[in-house]
């Protein structure tokens, strides 16, 4: 029995952030597991007696004819130029999703990643060159840019702190500019010379892409050949197929579900369940296809093939050193592997690390909620993970000679800043008490029946708060369920509203705020509660006035504690609140003071009120 509460807790830490988000954790954490798996087998197999053919299988070749015409590589250059361009599409779709709808929408929070980013990039390249600092060796600088973030979120979850959410944001949001100027670096400084006609056609393939994204194209194939189109002809320009990957996963559109369509695709199934009919289901599966943005369509299938197959095979293909017959002793003395080392170990840890810490001294921004500066310096040391993408520039920048000390220098950097990493983590808990990184679960104000707008008896023994959005179609939705979830608990339930307003994505979500406050200052809270929602598309102030009319209310007096703000210290109130309890988004519940994370139908939250009906919060 004493471990339930471990076992809850963890369950519950995931979930602290969006959907596509814990989703595209899980995935790469998962993938961590079979990376590292694959690291090892390739560097068995080339050590073993059955050396020559883990040599001789990468130099297979394959060709893909096509009457006259064809595309033909050896396996290793299908696993570097072609697999590994679908895992750069990924990152590029994850990246365009977070800067559209995600977590960094909010451009306030990508100023202090940021600045840790490129201070993550520029201090390793410096340790490096300052070790190599001329001739072939000097041209490996930027195999210690990268970080792995398959690897780093792998091995975060095994020598970070328990809760570790805020933590895995922060890291994340740096590593996009970490992906972004490497995929650059690549297609500036290690491609070959530049077939001119060919970057033409991938030109012409980018521009088609930002024309399909524009003219609102939904359905995924016409994405999904123009990025084959751009992939040719950037192998066939000179540029590395990374490039095609990144730029086109940028380029495919990614926007918070629309009421409208979410609303056709229940129609139509609605017509479905009531006419089962061929014609009328593919009706409705294309209206569902429809309601789900394409960037994330492609995610979801593509995501756990680059984690769990694309990533691993290009751990197998080039993670193999034979390192018998004086190679290791050789890799040892060498400044290229030193210098990687170097670069990766403590340029990252130095880089990440201290521009972020200075820059929260400077005012750049703030560290995220509940993350401590020891935390950041742990979290900095396992960002010296640069494997993935530091092999693939290994692979680009050196002859055959000194890349075998490059994947040394490689390996022995990912051992040496995952043992860093576990003794800062372990020292900031320690020393600083810094033990989670996580949001908090709790509510941060208990409900007080004489502050709070309360639906139902003040002293019913159930309680389920909404951190609500008047202009969210989300919250809009919500409305149903909850009152599904007051019909089934009747007189047990107390409903409690608190305002989170989101004016960067609702521009009228404010003045919605202090509309129903100032109704409620008049005795008509909650009937003007729900006049918003129902009207969600109206909520100009003009509008507003005439709900008030058709309430009964003082109008002169609704419209002028609104120009005067009367009710704006109450909605910060619940913002603050809001903030300190952890809530990011709307809809947010809370069950009793717990804040409800997962699917909120009604369902799920009868089951999740019942159960702290029988097992209260401490």
């Amino acid at each position: 029995m004493a471990s339930a509460p471990a076992q809850t807790r963890r369950r519950l830490l995931g979930a602290q952030l969006s959907a596509p988000l814990r989703r595209y954790l899980a995935t790469e954490s998962g993938g961590a597991t079979l990376l590292v798996i694959a690291a090892v087998l390739a560097l068995a197999w080339a050590n073993s007696p059955w050396s020559d053919a883990y040599v001789h299988l990468w130099e297979t070749e394959l060709a893909i004819e096509l009457g006259d015409g064809g595309l033909g590589m050896d396996l290793h250059h299908w696993i570097n130029d072609g697999l590994m361009a679908v895992f750069f599409l990924v990152i590029g779709l994850e990246v365009r999703r977070d800067l559209s709808v995600g977590e960094l929408t909010d451009r306030r929070r990508l100023r202090l990643p940021l600045l840790a980013g490129v201070g993550g990039m520029v201090v390793p390249a410096l340790l490096y060159l300052l070790v190599n600092r001329s001739g072939e060796a000097a041209n490996g600088w930027g195999v210690v840019i990268g970080t792995d973030t398959a690897f780093l979120l792998g091995t975060l979850a095994l020598v970070g702190p328990t809760a570790s959410t805020q933590l895995r944001v922060f890291l994340l949001t740096l590593t996009v500019v970490d992906d972004i100027v490497a995929v650059s670096v690549i297609g500036a400084v290690y491609s070959d010379d530049i077939d001119l006609l060919a970057l033409a056609i991938a030109v012409a393939a980018v521009a088609a892409l930002v024309v399909l994204g524009r003219t609102a194209v939904w359905r995924t194939w016409p994405y999904a050949v123009t990025t084959l189109v751009l992939w040719l002809a950037t192998v066939q320009s000179g540029l590395h197929a990374s490039v095609a990957g990144m730029v086109a996963g940028l380029l495919v559109p990614a926007y918070a579900p629309r009421r409208h369509e979410v609303e056709q695709a229940a129609s139509r199934f609605h017509a479905f369940r009531q006419s089962p009919l061929a014609d009328v289901g593919r009706s409705a599966q294309a209206a569902l296809v429809r309601a789900v943005p394409v960037n994330e369509r492609m995610q979801l299938v593509l995501h756990p093939w680059t984690s769990y197959v694309v990533v691993p095979l290009f751990a197998l293909a080039n993670a193999g050193v034979d390192l018998r017959g004086g190679v290791l002793q050789e890799a040892l003395r060498s400044p290229v592997t030193w210098g990687i080392v170097l670069g990766l170990v403590v340029g990252k840890f130095v880089g990440i690390g201290g521009s972020a810490l200075l820059g929260v001294r400077a005012g750049v921004g703030p560290l995220p909620q509940c993350l401590g500066p020891g935390q950041v310096l742990g979290g900095a040391a396992l960002s010296g993970i640069g494997f993935t993408v530091s092999l693939l520039i290994v692979g680009l920048a050196f002859g055959p000679e000194l890349q075998d000390e490059a994947t040394v220098g490689v390996l022995l950097a990912l051992i040496l800043a995952t043992v860093l990493g576990w003794v800062v983590f372990k020292l900031a808990a320690v020393l600083h008490g810094e033990t989670s990184a996580g949001l908090p679960m709790v509510l941060d104000r208990p409900v007080d029946p004489e502050h709070d707008h309360v639906r139902g008896s003040a002293t019913a023994p159930i309680t389920l708060i909404e951190y609500a959005d008047f202009e969210c179609p989300f919250c809009g939705r919500a409305t149903g369920v909850v009152k599904e979830v007051r019909a089934h608990f009747g007189d047990e339930l107390r409903y409690v509203v608190r305002h989170l307003p989101l004016p960067d994505v609702h521009p009228h979500a404010e003045l919605a705020a202090a509309a129903v406050e100032a109704a409620g200052s008049q005795g008509r809270f909650w009937e003007m509660h729900d006049l918003l929602f129902e009207h969600q598309d109206a909520l100009e102030i003009e509008d507003l006035a005439g709900y008030a009319g058709d309430l009964g209310l003082d109008v002169e007096r609704f419209i002028r504690e609104i120009d005067d703000r009367v009710h704006e210290e109450r909605v910060r109130s619940d913002v603050a609140s809001a903030e300190a309890s952890g809530a990011r988004g709307t809809p947010t519940f809370f069950v009793g003071e717990r804040r409800h994370v997962g699917p909120y139908d009604a369902q799920t939250l009868i089951a999740e009120l019942e159960a702290s009906r029988h097992n209260p919060a401490p």
